[in-house]
């Protein structure tokens, strides 16, 4: 049942649609022959034409156009293009400025439609009517060279008179970046020329004026740089300093000082001076103020403030020569430099001239003791009222005077008033500091001398004490008339002539009797007058003296217990080398003792005492043998005699003494017969 009664609707429904057609098929009859563009197309051409462009009972005109033209109605949706911009009572009646039925040679986009569109010639359209502002180049192309069915007669099905062009310049020209750009072509380049440089709206950026505009792109923009034009996007807005793309000559206490004077950012203080309206850098019309040229560390004092600039920047030179970026003690790159270049290094190095001149002046200079003192080389004594040129040599008028390496060393400056007796100490003395002299000297005078560290046995070879403690320099070191003008003490040695000691300054009162044997040169390793004496008293032996050694006379028995003035009598009066004591009267007893035996035991014409007084503390004892040291042999009856009962005492040369030769050695000389012969002889 329902299967019927749904056929039953079919049929009715499908019979009432073909009545309608039939109805309007025979109601409505075609005005002329179409364009012959829609002629082409076989479903407007067909039986059916009429409802496909005027959209039938439902539809509508403006609809069915629209279904064809679809880039149509995309502007118009938008807004944009030639019909999008014509408003809504225009655009929405497609016949009243495209007619048709006016047969096949009549062209639907005609004087008439742009004239209805605004464009009253077609030859002078406004293509920014369009959103393309077309100018330079593009005005002197013929319609064709973009739109090139602009003046066909009849158009193809889907081929478009002035549709289907895009704005973009890769449409008709080919991309020489190859696509790297992310801006538009038109952002960098005009109409007029590919070659122009235009680039609207780089003032939000950098303003190409002055200097800028005759730089090219690459030049800000290089290949491969963070700035590269393949990197710079349509969004892009900071902007670029200076110091993005120069490197700045100045110093970063000027760019700081000169941004905060002008209340701006350091990275646009090169503006304060250099303005993008100048087309160079070093423009003469550049100027700074005092205050400015004190932020590069070079303040205009006096005297610097009554020199002209090209004075200190030569004109001409290059800016880095021009401005080398000179610092208030940097005067040597003004000046030159008389010390050349002595002060390049040391404490002194990184002030500069300053250090010892003043800024206002070069001399008198500012170096005093003061400073000297933080040298290697402190001023004190007599160095401190010394000119400074007496130290400081200038050799020759074309040379520097000398300040770096001058010598610091007494013995550099001054001549060895010793003429080089401590030479043989050289590598002690080189040892001070301040040089050999400043071992002993001090700074005030030459003449000072600390006695306390002259050690005069260590240096001079000959250590004081005893008497010569107690004498003063010059007793020794007589001052010479004709000596150097330094030396004030006479030297103790001619030059040349070495110290033989004692004799060289005393006179030897033993006349060189000591010296005559060789064997007595060294005794217990002591050697001249140091073999008895020392120098606390010349009379004093601490040594001893050995009589017999040195004077070949031993002192044995009486003589050792006598005073040496027994023998050596005092001399009222010294001689001329110096002998208080006088020499022995000689080495014989008879020398010093009277001889009892008148000559009787003499030989040769001398005395032997000894040989028959040989004890040495008493004389009448006797080593006298008579019977073999004389001619008499004691016999039995004699050897009991009294030596007085044959030795009489008698007159001997006028001087009673015993007789002991001649004497008679017969009996009867002494034995006669007479009673008085017997008696004179004791029997």
């Amino acid at each position: 049942m329902k299967r019927r009664a749904a056929g039953i609707v079919l049929t009715l429904v499908s019979a009432l649609c073909v009545g309608f057609m039939a109805f309007v098929a025979t109601d409505r009859k075609s005005p002329g022959p179409i364009s012959t563009v829609h002629a082409g197309i076989e479903k407007i051409a067909g039986g059916e034409a009429c409802s496909q462009c005027h959209g039938g009972l439902f539809g509508s005109m403006r609809k069915s156009c629209l279904e064809c033209h679809a880039d149509i109605g995309a502007q118009l949706d938008g807004g944009n293009g030639l019909h999008g911009r014509l408003g809504q009572q225009v655009a929405g009646n497609c016949a009243s400025c495209h007619g048709e039925h006016h047969g096949g040679e009549f062209r639907l986009v005609n004087r008439l439609a742009f004239a209805q569109a605004g464009v009253a010639d077609i030859k002078t359209f406004d293509h920014a009517m369009v959103g393309f502002a077309m100018a330079g180049k593009h005005l002197e192309l013929d319609c064709t060279a973009c739109h090139e069915n602009a003046e066909a007669e009849v158009l193809a099905e889907g081929q478009k008179r002035f549709l289907g062009r895009q704005q973009d310049c890769a449409t008709c020209h080919a991309d020489p970046h190859g696509g790297r750009m992310q801006l538009g072509c038109a952002t960098c380049h005009g109409q007029d020329s590919f070659r122009e440089r235009f680039v609207p709206g780089h003032e939000r950026v950098l303003s190409l004026s002055g200097g800028h505009a005759a730089v090219g792109c690459r030049d800000c923009h290089a290949d491969g740089d963070a700035h590269a034009l393949e990197r710079l996007r349509p969004d892009r807005t900071e902007k670029r300093g200076c110091a993005d793309c120069h490197q700045s000559q100045h110093s970063a206490s000027f760019l700081t000082g000169n941004a905060k004077l002008a209340g701006v950012a350091g990275a646009d203080s090169c503006g304060v001076c250099h303005t993008f309206e100048r087309d160079k850098f070093t423009d003469a019309t550049v100027t700074v103020s005092p205050e400015q040229h004190a932020f590069g560390g070079f303040a205009l004092a006096a005297p610097h403030d009554q020199v002209a600039c090209d004075k200190c920047h030569a004109p001409g030179a290059a800016w880095s020569e021009r401005h080398p970026g000179r610092k208030a003690n940097d005067c040597r790159v003004c000046h030159v430099d008389p010390h050349g270049g002595q002060f390049d290094k040391g404490p002194y190095a990184a002030q500069g001239c300053v250090s010892c001149h003043a800024p206002t002046h070069f001399a008198p200079p500012e170096f005093g003791v003061q400073q000297h003192a933080d040298t290697s080389f402190p001023l004190d004594g007599g160095h401190v009222q010394a000119a400074c040129e007496q130290c400081h040599l200038q050799p020759t008028s074309d040379t520097p005077r000398r300040f770096h390496g001058t010598p610091g060393r007494c013995e550099q400056c001054h001549a060895d008033a010793h003429e080089e007796a401590f030479a043989q100490h050289s590598p002690i003395l080189a040892a001070n500091p301040r040089g050999a002299c400043a071992e002993c000297h001090r700074t005030d005078a030459f003449a000072n001398v600390d006695h306390a560290a002259f050690d005069h046995g260590r240096w001079a070879g000959f250590k004081i004490f005893g008497a010569h403690d107690q004498a003063d320099c010059i007793d020794c070191h007589v001052p010479q008339p004709d000596a150097r003008p330094q030396r004030r003490l006479g030297r103790v040695t001619p030059p040349g002539q070495a110290f033989a000691g004692c004799v060289t300054c005393h006179a030897d009162p033993h006349e060189g009797r000591f010296d005559r044997d060789p064997v007595n040169a060294v005794i217990g390793g002591r050697s001249g007058c140091e073999r008895c004496h020392d120098s606390v008293s010349f009379r004093v032996l601490p040594n001893g003296f050995d009589h017999e050694r040195f004077a070949g006379y031993p002192l044995t028995g009486a003589h050792g217990k006598l005073d040496c003035a027994a023998c050596h009598t005092p001399l009222a009066a010294p001689t001329e080398t110096g002998r208080t004591w006088g020499k022995p009267r000689g080495r014989e007893c008879s020398d010093c003792h009277a001889d009892p035996h008148q000559r009787q035991f003499e030989r040769l014409g001398a005395t032997d005492c000894a040989r028959c007084h040989k004890s040495a503390t008493r004389f009448a004892t006797l080593s006298f043998r008579h019977n073999l040291d004389s001619n008499f042999p004691l016999g039995d009856a004699h050897k009991n005699v009294a030596c007085s009962g044959c030795h009489k005492i008698e007159d001997i040369g006028g001087v009673q003494a015993v007789r002991y030769k001649p004497l008679p050695t017969e009996c009867s000389a002494c034995h006669g017969d007479d009673a008085a012969s017997r008696r004179r002889r004791g029997f």
